[in-house]
């Protein structure tokens, strides 16, 4: 078994705690995948309503769970590794690994909780900016796209309400064709139908799109959060039995000295 296990008095601790840390490395590694798939569901999921937002306060938080999630699980690899072999260096190695891990899965969801709180006011200001400035105008075809999703997705029409539209440099020009809204506020798209804008042929929700996007994200961020916070509360505990194995291994070390 090794020879941590020759003393007697200690044997049962050692024996809980390599079974442990090989338990809470299959969680780590489970937990990694996790983290990573959330990161990469808030990119391809939500990636067309990033061009929306002001900052990419979004964004980042998700790409560093990603980052995270794969250091995670090739970490939870070499924690096995590292348990099998019981040497003080390659658990140190280990050790230090969930402390960075630790940190950036920690940053990820207070970026995440941090930009919660601003959220509301960001949207407000930006959104209908680059709605009514921004839509359909040359070199800005990713806005576009993103505007006409958010609002079928979210069977939305304007910022704050379809009314909004009427301050729109789309609205306003002759490529209009004398639309009062894009087609994409349509409860069933058709071309010109946003010539009509009575509630029976478009989206009217209390609130408009920003209310729909700010809930949605909301809801998001609190996952990014959630699952960042919670999984680097897990490293702590992973980095807590691997202390106390490492000690374990140096008092083992140190009798066999003495012995000699």
């Amino acid at each position: 078994m090794g020879r941590i296990y020759k003393d007697e008095k200690d044997d049962w601790i050692a024996v809980c705690l390599k079974y442990l840390l090989f338990v809470f490395n299959f969680l780590f590694w489970m937990g990694g995948g996790v983290v990573m798939g959330v990161g990469i569901w808030t990119l391809v999921d939500k990636g067309d309503y990033l061009s929306l937002l002001a900052s990419s306060t979004f964004a980042v938080s998700a790409y560093i769970l990603i980052l995270a999630g794969g250091l995670v699980m090739v970490t939870g690899f070499l924690g096995c590794c590292a348990v099998i072999r019981e040497q003080r260096s390659c658990l140190s190695t280990y050790f230090s690994c969930l402390l960075l891990i630790f940190f950036i899965e920690l940053v990820a969801g207070v970026l995440a909780y941090v930009y919660y709180q601003k959220l509301s006011e960001e949207l407000k200001q930006h959104l209908s900016k680059t709605m009514t400035q921004n839509y359909a105008q040359p070199g800005k075809e990713s806005i576009t796209l993103s505007v006409d999703r958010l609002q079928q997705d979210f069977k939305c029409c304007g910022s704050n309400n379809s009314s909004d539209w009427m301050h729109s440099v789309y609205i306003k020009s002759q490529e209009a064709t004398s639309r009062l809204v894009p087609d994409s506020c349509c409860k069933t798209i058709t071309h010109l139908c946003g010539k009509r804008d009575h509630p029976s042929n478009i989206y009217k929700v209390e609130g408009g799109c920003i209310s729909k996007l700010e809930q949605f994200l909301a809801d998001h961020l609190l996952i990014i959060g959630a699952v960042g916070i919670g999984v680097a509360c897990l490293q702590l505990v992973g980095a807590v039995l691997t202390a106390c194995f490492m000690y374990l291994l140096y008092k083992e070390e140190e009798e066999d000295y003495s012995d000699v």
